[in-house]
């Protein structure tokens, strides 16, 4: 499960309104088949790792990170047919589909065969591999990620406003390896005046996962190239977009706290101290200690060159 996994990250930002599936086929020990969702949402993992296991496939056991779809489309055939014609005997599953189209449907179709099922396993990670999927069906939105570089005295720019550059080149990178994984990138106003941001993916072999950019402002037109939305509430009707990345400035960010819309943080912390420089964050709704307490809860942290990234996901019932 673990490599199916790590193959369903490959699809992440590029399969919109589809889920970023993986899926991997053993038979006695050896891994004979892998897939991935297929940019764009189609042909589905399962399909991949069929078509790559061929007559292997028959009494494998197939690990796929989300259960398999049982409803019709015309862009292909359901995935738990494709598993029972192919004669597998047993599929583990890391979580159940909240499609309602699916939802245990497609389980139930497999048990109705006479495959063995399992679930539950690698669910925790699945949810966060899926996370965009998931904020969709539950939410109605994508899944918002916020991204903050700042020095250690919480300062995105010095006084005067130069901002480039706090955090170092590894920041940096890491910064762009996100970038590809989320559909669209959102600035304010302000950024996109004061910096002119590409907001493109300038890693080697990635480029061509840039992401959609998406200006935030009231009044200001998008330019060439850009979509905008007046409010960060509008995220939600961004069609193809289940997860978008916040990159700036101050105002943006606390607008998107402000109405709780931030679901991921990312601190990118470089080792310098400012001192009177812009600040990261405004305010953002938040006037006593007992309601910031208990908000965010810290699920990776890691060195990039000299900097520290911290990784925190919202905490909701």
């Amino acid at each position: 499960m673990g490599a199916a996994l790590a193959l369903s990250l490959r699809a992440r930002g590029r399969t919109a309104p589809n889920p970023n599936v993986g899926c991997v086929i053993v038979s006695d020990g050896r891994v004979v088949g892998r897939g991935w969702t297929q940019p764009g949402g189609r042909p589905h993992a399962e399909a991949m790792a069929l078509a790559e296991a061929g007559e292997r496939a028959r009494a494998a056991t197939a690990y796929v990170t989300l259960e398999p779809c049982a409803h019709e489309s015309p862009r292909g055939p359901a995935c738990s047919d494709l598993l029972i014609a192919a004669g597998v005997a047993r599929v583990v599953v890391a979580l159940r589909d909240p499609d309602p189209r699916t939802d245990g449907k497609g389980l139930a179709r497999l048990a109705a065969a006479g495959i063995e099922t399992v679930t539950g396993i690698g669910e925790s990670a699945a949810r966060g591999a899926m996370a965009g999927f998931l904020a969709r069906q539950a939410l109605g939105r994508p899944h918002v990620t916020l991204k903050l570089a700042t020095s250690l005295d919480g300062c995105i720019a010095t006084a005067d406003g130069e901002s480039r550059w706090i955090t170092g080149p590894e920041s940096r990178a890491h910064a762009h390896l996100e970038r590809s994984r989320h559909e669209a990138i959102l600035v304010g106003r302000g950024t996109l005046e004061a910096d002119l941001p590409k907001l493109d993916v300038r890693l080697a072999g990635l480029e061509d996962r840039s992401p959609r950019r998406i200006l935030l402002s009231s009044r200001a037109p998008a330019p060439d190239g850009w979509e905008r939305i007046a409010a960060p509430q509008e995220v939600a009707a961004l069609h193809g977009v289940d997860h978008i990345l916040i990159e700036g400035g101050a105002a943006t960010a606390s607008a998107f706290l402000a109405a709780d819309l931030v679901d991921r943080l990312l601190i990118y912390r470089a080792p310098v101290l400012i001192g009177g420089g812009v600040s990261a964050l405004g305010d953002i709704g938040l006037s006593t200690l007992g309601d910031v307490h208990g908000r965010w809860a810290l699920s990776d942290r890691r060195q990039l060159g000299t900097d520290l990234l911290e990784i925190y996901q919202r905490v909701r019932s």
